[in-house]
């Protein structure tokens, strides 16, 4: 599928996207706080972070609560989620930017933070390589990148499974029919890939302190830091 097919994709289901997300991830809580523990400022510092695939705006509202003074880009291909993210973020206007645009094809700006959550598994492994040199060169030395993302399985065996078990586990908290077709529909889209191989491209782009930090089945959440003199990461 194209990137103008995932547009319209996700143009379409803005309007529902949000009603299903806990059940949709079912390590929802882990999943984004684990992303959001890993960046290493304190709640009132100034720094600027740039949230790529960032759809209504879920990630970046969780960051803005923490971090009361942190400037938060939102980047998403769909002008629809951004509406979406805009209606969320009511009050706080002063500290954002919406950019719509595919990040893909590059993106402007140095930023100490560099988030995405459920998104760069769109792009092929070509696209994703060159999208990690990218943020790599957009941060300054110590700065950070954090994928909370959804992978492939290692094998055909591992990829069952983790297919399997989501399904099981969504079911498990009640998603409607609806909700969930829709996000199988959408899932024809996704170009995921095994997490070995991106946390070897992101070493690869120059990256370093590149770990895993949680993993439930196909769900992760991955970073890399650029050279040293940043702050230690918090866990």
């Amino acid at each position: 599928m194209s990137m103008a097919a995932v547009k319209t994709a996700f143009d379409e289901a803005a309007q529902t996207y949000n009603r299903a997300r806990r059940q949709l991830i079912p390590c929802f809580d882990d999943f984004y706080g684990t992303a959001l523990a890993l960046i290493p400022h304190q709640p009132e510092a100034h720094f600027r972070v740039l949230d790529l695939g960032a759809g209504t705006g879920l990630l970046s509202l969780l960051v803005a609560k923490k971090f009361a003074k942190a400037r938060i880009t939102l980047m998403d291909i769909s002008q629809e989620m951004l509406g979406k993210a805009r209606e969320r973020f009511a009050g706080m206007a002063e500290r954002l930017e919406f950019v719509a645009g595919d990040y893909a094809d590059g993106f402007e700006g140095q930023f100490e933070v560099i988030i995405s959550a459920l998104s760069i598994h769109h792009l092929t492994d070509a696209r994703k390589i060159k999208l990690f040199k990218n943020i790599y060169d957009a941060l300054p030395d110590g700065g950070i990148f954090i994928n909370a993302e959804q992978i492939l399985g290692p094998t055909p065996h591992i990829e069952q499974v983790y297919q399997e078990t989501w399904l099981r586990q969504a079911r498990a908290l009640g998603v409607s029919d609806a909700d969930l077709n829709a996000a199988l529909k959408r899932m024809k889209a996704d170009r995921m890939a095994p997490l070995d191989s991106q946390l070897s491209w992101l070493q690869q782009a120059g990256f370093i302190s590149v770990h895993c930090w949680h993993q439930n089945h196909r769900f992760v959440v991955f970073s890399g830091q650029k050279n040293e003199g940043g702050k230690d990461l918090p866990l």
